[in-house]
């Protein structure tokens, strides 16, 4: 997915539906109308189209409502611009209403039947047909249109119809986008999936709203959001000050895990690093870097005495620890010395059949971010049900805890419901390791006195920058050596 915005800079806000129709009203009772309104959205998909498909007729699919409003608008300023344009309306015109009446009034070149032949000779099309509202089925007869132009670009409007706004879900039979140009600001459906893969290049115009008319509670998460938490080193600085994390380790076969997250710690600013892990397993973990320090520490009683001292200040635990009691026990020790907490693969499944625990030992330690994948999240929540961000949403607010729901459109999530939805990780993070190199990451920034959230946050943008950076080929071990140059990039 690609992000573009007619504005200086792309706005975070991500509204849902409801909060882009207030957002709308808005704008009219502060004085522009609602056909203002369409007309710049309307000329924006006609820019959109030119600039994609410069040449050759395109035909217009239009629905009955105001995202059919803003296709007749577009069909205006393409024939303006000589295009040869051909417009079906799905329904009739008869019953347009309001800004989508008088938007199909100001059309004077006709509307033909809706049927299929209308793509014949056609070289793009435009879905103005139901946009980010629609929460049923696609109509039998909309599915056979759009079979008809699958092998054509798409330019959408607001979203590709059947592609339901706050969520992300498609209904069968949505026609995937070449680009779709959307108003204002983004929606959730704009950067999670499937409804982000439908929607191609997504393109955000000015429309003529007020910032000032934006309410939401997700943001699109990027560097301006937490930058100024980046914890610099200054003269004052040494190891302690920056940050002392625990990474507790698990047998010798599985060390590549907890060795990962550990550099990733190392890499992301916390002072020193100690990888705790049992006696037998020491000469697994020595190696490069020569800086991560190995303790004999792995049990209970050991991890504790090491935790006691007050420079350690955050754990992070579960990356190749084994799943059973010996892991809740590591984890119940961490929370309770008052630590800060990443909790990840091994250590969350262990609490799978008792979330109650898991809740309560968030509420000891000082805080904890959980970073559970799709499997891991369901043994965790089975109940819990959605899309990402609402499942994400609802996990933080049972557990008390910072929730990163981990996947191609990763969302963090706080327990006040506070969200953002990460958008620049690529497909190659599908790797084995890279899991245990976020929680690293994140563990090290909380080191450093970032807020839970906001290191959660930080550290999902500078892994999918680092994944990004490196290109093809990747491996969870190029992340480490990606970071510093993602550290960059996040302040600049």
């Amino acid at each position: 997915m690609r992000l573009m915005s007619s504005g200086p800079a792309l706005p975070p806000e991500i509204l849902t539906v409801d909060q882009m129709a207030a957002a709308d009203r808005l704008a009219i009772r502060s004085g522009t109308p609602g056909i203002v309104l369409m007309e710049n959205a309307g000329r924006a998909v006609a820019e959109a189209v030119n600039a994609r498909c410069p040449s050759g007729t395109v035909a217009v699919l239009v629905g009955p409502g105001n995202n059919g409003g803003d296709g007749f608008v577009a069909a205006r300023h393409l024939a303006r611009h000589g295009r040869d344009v051909r417009l079906a309306l799905f329904g009739a015109r008869e019953a347009l209403t309001g800004d989508a009446a008088l938007a199909a009034a100001r059309w004077t070149g006709g509307i033909q039947a809706w049927d299929a032949a209308l793509i014949d000779g056609a070289a793009v099309v435009v879905d103005a047909v139901f946009g980010a509202g629609l929460s049923r089925p696609l109509p039998a007869s909309v599915l056979s249109m759009f079979d008809a132009a699958r092998d054509l670009p798409c330019v959408a409007v607001d979203l590709p119809s059947g592609v339901e706004g706050d969520t992300g879900e498609a209904s069968t039979g949505v026609l995937p986008a070449q680009a779709t140009v959307t108003f204002h600001r983004l929606k959730p459906a704009h950067v999670l999936f499937p409804g982000r893969a439908l929607a191609g290049e997504i393109m955000l115009a000015d429309i003529g709203i007020p910032a000032n008319a934006t309410t939401g509670t997700a943001l699109l998460n990027g560097s301006a959001l937490w930058r100024e938490q980046l914890r610099q080193p200054d003269w004052r600085s040494h190891k302690y000050r920056r940050g002392h994390v625990v990474v507790v380790g698990g047998p010798p076969q599985r060390a590549g895990a907890a060795r990962l997250a550990a550099h990733a710690a190392l890499r992301t600013g916390a002072g020193l690093v100690t990888l705790a892990v049992s006696s037998d397993a020491l000469v697994a973990y020595i190696g490069d870097p020569k800086a991560l320090m190995v303790a004999p520490a792995a049990e209970p009683d050991g991890l504790q005495a090491l935790i006691a001292d007050t420079k350690v200040r955050a754990a992070v635990l579960g990356p190749g620890n084994g799943v059973g009691p010996a892991t809740r026990r590591r984890v119940v020790v961490a929370a309770e010395a008052g630590l800060r907490l990443v909790l990840d693969a091994d250590a969350l499944t262990s609490f799978a059949d008792d979330v109650d625990s898991l809740r309560a030992l968030c509420a000891t330690a000082e805080a904890v971010v959980l970073t559970p994948h799709d499997g891991e999240f369901r043994r965790l929540f089975p109940d819990i049900q959605g899309d990402r961000l609402t499942r994400a949403r609802a996990a933080a607010e049972r557990t008390g805890a910072v929730v990163v729901s981990k996947g191609a459109d990763t969302v963090v999530a706080g327990r006040d419901g506070q969200a953002v939805i990460n958008a620049n990780a690529p497909a190659s993070l599908a790797t084995a390791g890279s899991g245990d190199v976020l929680a690293g990451i994140i563990g090290g920034l909380l080191a450093t006195g970032m807020e839970p959230f906001t290191a959660a946050a930080a550290g999902v943008w500078l892994h999918g920058e680092a994944a990004s950076a490196h290109g093809t080929g990747l491996i969870a071990d190029d992340l480490l050596s990606g970071l510093p140059s993602a550290l960059q990039s996040a302040q600049s």
